[in-house]
């Protein structure tokens, strides 16, 4: 085809659609994506939520923010400093942490370790991914009465115990076991749900990856360590992320199974703020103890973000 003739061909190819949509004759209004009456029911459509986010959202920020600043005498930094001055607190951030060091890490291991093992052929795989994610779909208090029955005096762990000889336990009633037992149930509680995203994760690795490492000569492990786990940065930040916001944040099996004790033991921030609020009407406190919470987790928040950026 000669040059005379692609140019008349291109000049007869219709003009995009976002041309046709955007572009007017001289003199005349360009015309709308949209009439006023549809961008009028789009915002009616919306409100209801705008609304629902201001008012149980963003109401409720502004106004734990400002009453934090809101300390005796009119001091902006009082009830900061109080907090800081109170060995009740410090006893319970310590507490908070130690329980996220210890509870994150395993979760997340464990969850690992399931989604590797439940990704294999093996027989009724679907039925133990099932069983596996079945208490997250039970809800967090009712999780809590049945380990509360599990680990009461005359339980059924401490019934196991006794046929194979050991002591019985006092689990939540023990200041030394009480934290571990609120481990156990946050990690049952937890394990499932993160182990779901991993074998997601897992599932997008294409199989070619690993037929190849193994045709290199790579055992199972370095198949793992050196193809599946650094394709799983991804999913695995977002886990590990969540997971800490949510051990964070733990309330409802404190609550209802031990109340902070034995002796303090499992006073987590979250419990902590609610006795501040609501039995010791500290509201004020309690939401300098929230700001000082939301500080903690985007502090966690963007160091793991670091390390698994940069490492993973």
């Amino acid at each position: 085809m000669t040059e005379e003739g692609i140019g008349t061909l291109l000049e007869a190819q219709p003009a995009p659609r976002d041309q046709v949509l955007t572009t007017a004759a001289p003199g005349q209004r360009k015309p709308r994506l949209w009439s006023r009456a549809e961008t009028t029911q789009a915002w009616l459509f919306l409100l209801p939520i705008l609304v629902a986010l201001v008012a149980l959202r963003f109401y409720p920020v502004v106004t734990t923010i400002k009453d934090s600043f809101e300390g005796a005498k009119g001091l902006t930094l009082f009830n900061y400093r109080f907090l800081f001055d109170d060995p009740q607190f410090r006893h319970s951030l310590f507490i908070t942490l130690l329980f996220n060091v210890i509870v994150n890490p395993f979760q997340i291991l464990v969850a690992l370790a399931l989604a590797v093992l439940l990704t294999r052929p093996l027989p009724a795989r679907n039925f133990l991914r099932a069983i596996i994610f079945a208490p997250v779909a039970m809800p967090i208090s009712v999780s809590a009465v049945v380990w509360g029955q599990l680990f009461a005096q005359n339980g059924a762990v401490n019934g196991l115990f006794k046929l194979l000889g050991i002591p019985a336990q006092g689990f939540i009633t023990s200041q030394h076991e009480a934290l571990l037992s609120i481990i156990i149930l946050a990690s049952w509680i937890g394990v499932g749900f993160w182990m779901v995203f991993l074998i997601a994760g897992l599932n997008e690795i294409p199989t070619t990856l690993y037929d190849a490492a193994a045709v290199d000569g790579a055992g199972p492990f370095q198949r793992f360590w050196f193809v599946a786990l650094p394709l799983l940065r991804r999913p695995l930040v977002f886990v590990l992320v969540a997971d800490t916001v949510a051990n964070l944040v733990l309330f409802t099996p404190v609550q209802i199974l031990t109340s902070g004790g034995p002796l303090n033991t499992t006073d987590l921030l979250m419990y902590d703020i609610y006795n501040q609020a609501f039995s010791g009407m500290l509201t004020n406190i309690a939401s300098a103890e929230t700001l000082v919470l939301v500080v903690i987790s985007l502090v966690v928040v963007i160091i793991e973000f670091r390390l698994l950026s940069s490492r993973v």
